[in-house]
């Protein structure tokens, strides 16, 4: 190993329901292939809320944290990526050799492994981003950021931003298009923007009205109750779902990217799908191109919409407990920011 890469780090290892204890951990020597990146900052997705309230099922112990941006700070072998470029990477990390990747669906890799969900007693522990460094294997999708995108910007593109991407190719074509999204937290107001980025009419649903106010500020509206051309869920209720399926026009397209626990199940009318020419389609997690779209789009909008006023001051790592908490009215998204320079 290089004589300036850091040995050790610290790091916020989840272990069970709300616990979360600081560890110092040593950082292995790198293969080829691997990325050691030291964290700016890490805004906390909503799905490690879900982890931490015990909604949702994950490794543990383990380093949460799965949406980021940092410097890159060292370098195996074979890797394509620069010394002190500021970065994102994605959520998945894929083989590149099986049959699903191959055709396409690294997302869904038949050995994917997941930044930010891995166990912290097995290979990969520094494999989440509440930590001030991070390790990224050989097969994780890497973007630069521009000097232009401040840190609290780039970091949901990791996950919330790269996701709506994927939906929103899933899509079509927007232009013109009468788009309904369901839900306006990080992913739907996301979705708003970059629809109305699109040119198209974005309404939306969602039963907290604070948030659905703050749509407007992104390009959107409440939903009026019309026929839509696309309708995109992010909200995984079964209801929303089946209300968003009503209102499709001929040739309506419904993604569906939020459902992503059991629920119950959404009673469909084949007939009515095979009259109205319907297609229904899902989105899980997104490809390689869909993060540096997000980078991109982030950039391209960063003086348009308001991305920093959704996103909360992130608190240092030794505070992390208070960012794993619902987010105050307004914000979206709360953040630690790991590495303290001293």
């Amino acid at each position: 190993m290089d004589p300036f890469t850091p040995r050790v780090t610290m790091a916020a290892v989840w272990t069970g329901g709300t616990g979360i204890e600081l560890r110092k951990v040593d950082i292995p020597e790198l293969v080829d292939g691997d990325v050691l990146v030291r964290v700016r900052l890490a805004t906390v997705c909503g799905s490690d809320l879900h982890t931490v309230t015990g909604r949702r099922p994950a490794a543990c112990p383990s380093i949460l944290g799965h949406e980021a941006v940092g410097d890159v700070v060292a370098a195996g072998a074979d890797a394509t990526v620069e010394i002190g470029r500021r970065v994102v990477w994605s959520v998945t990390v894929a083989c590149g050799e099986c049959p699903r990747c191959l055709s396409g669906f690294t997302a869904k890799c038949r050995s994917v492994r997941k930044v930010g969900h891995e166990p912290f007693d097995g290979s990969w522990a520094l494999s989440g981003s509440y930590a001030e460094h991070v390790l990224l294997p050989r097969g994780t999708a890497i973007a630069a950021v521009p000097d232009t995108l401040p840190d609290a910007v780039a970091a949901p593109a990791a996950c919330a931003t790269a996701t709506v991407m994927a939906t929103l190719e899933a899509a079509g074509a927007l232009a013109g298009r009468r788009v309904l999204i369901g839900g306006a937290g990080m992913l739907g107001l996301t979705a708003v923007a970059a629809c109305a980025d699109a040119g198209a009419d974005a309404q939306v649903v969602d039963v907290d009205a604070e948030r659905l106010a703050l749509t407007t500020r992104f390009g959107g509206r409440p939903s009026d109750g019309t026929a839509v051309d696309v309708a995109i869920d992010y909200t995984g209720s079964t209801g929303a779902v089946a209300a968003a399926l009503d209102r499709l026009d001929v040739g309506g397209i419904l993604v569906l990217a939020g459902s992503v626990r059991p629920g119950p199940a959404l009673p469909i009318d084949p007939e009515t799908v095979v009259r109205q020419w319907l297609t229904i389609t899902g989105v899980h997690n997104y490809e390689p191109r869909h993060l540096d779209r997000a980078v991109a789009f982030l950039d391209r909008t960063r003086d348009r919409y308001p991305w920093q006023s959704v996103v909360a001051a992130p608190v240092p790592l030794a505070e992390i407990a208070s960012a794993l908490r619902p987010p105050p009215a307004g914000v979206l998204r709360t953040a630690v920011q790991p590495f303290q320079d001293s």
